[in-house]
């Protein structure tokens, strides 16, 4: 467990630990979902996402709490909505659809690696400075069509030997970008820390008072990446020491467990660590 965020006169358990100020995601009349329409993301991964299993684990917020915002207290510092971070640009989420060409190196490899997960293909694995990395596919963005052909119902196989067989100089692939991934925007204290623990990846409390409690991250979520920087599967030690070096401006891109864990169950962790592109992206 790693606590990347304490700081003077925060509280603390009886062990020491901040305490949480997010006890999970329950919700009741008058809250409303942070992320898209379920009806309209019922088959995303083959996840029931109306489910109440799902609807329990995805973050709920009062519809009133965008009724009434007070400002940041005196000496407290909320993150800019800006574009001129350059964190933020790299972490920038693109919605909808979106068309890329893809190529093959000297070897004729994309390194992109593709699963199948129920009724879609999605990107399981992009390795660093291949042309899936140039291009800018990420972990878990869904490939809808590769050259014209619908991907839906495809297996593994189907999808590799379809991309095995492209062209190596050209090839045209339909991508949605994970629906549920969200970015948040935040500023270090005057100690290095924004305010939240992680453990294997998993932010499980918040400090109260900080920004990361002021400016929206959540708990039972995965970190996904830190400053457009995807730090899936690197250990905690790891995260908070590109933390420690990104600069007084965070950007976090996160992602509900619920999803990364059906995401991630198929994927061998050493795989994730070591072959995931983990490279700082060009804006």
């Amino acid at each position: 467990m790693i606590y990347c965020i304490l700081k003077p006169g925060v509280p603390r358990s009886s062990h020491g630990h901040p305490v949480p100020i997010s006890g999970g995601p329950e919700g009741g009349p008058g809250h409303a979902v942070l992320y898209p329409n379920l009806a309209e993301l019922e088959n995303y991964m083959g996840l029931s996402l109306s489910s109440q299993e799902v609807q329990q684990s995805l973050p709920q917020t009062p519809e009133s709490a965008s009724a009434a915002v007070s400002g940041p207290s005196p000496g407290q510092v909320v993150a800019p909505v800006s574009g001129n971070s350059l964190g933020a640009l790299r972490a920038e989420i693109k919605p909808g659809v979106r068309e890329i060409h893809l190529c093959k190196d000297e070897r004729g490899k994309t390194g992109l690696r593709l699963q199948a997960i129920d009724k879609g293909i999605f990107v399981q694995l992009v390795q660093a400075n291949t042309p899936a990395s140039l291009v800018g596919l990420r972990f878990g963005d869904q490939i809808l069509q590769i050259d014209g052909r619908d991907c839906a119902g495809w297996s593994t196989d189907k999808a590799h030997q379809v991309v095995k067989k492209a062209s190596a100089e050209k090839i045209v692939i339909i991508v949605r970008d994970r629906p549920f991934q969200r970015t948040i925007t935040m500023h270090k204290d005057s100690t290095g820390h924004v305010g939240f623990v992680i453990k294997k990846g998993k932010i499980i409390s918040l400090v109260k008072g900080s920004s990361a409690a002021r400016n929206g991250l959540l708990t039972n979520h995965y970190v996904c990446e830190v400053n457009g920087q995807n730090v899936i599967g690197l250990k905690d030690k790891e995260v908070t020491e590109i933390l420690a070096t990104a600069g007084n401006v965070i950007t976090l891109t996160i992602i509900p467990t619920v999803i990364y864990e059906h995401m991630v169950k198929k994927l061998s962790p050493t795989l994730l660590h070591h072959t995931m592109d983990h490279s700082i992206p060009d804006v």
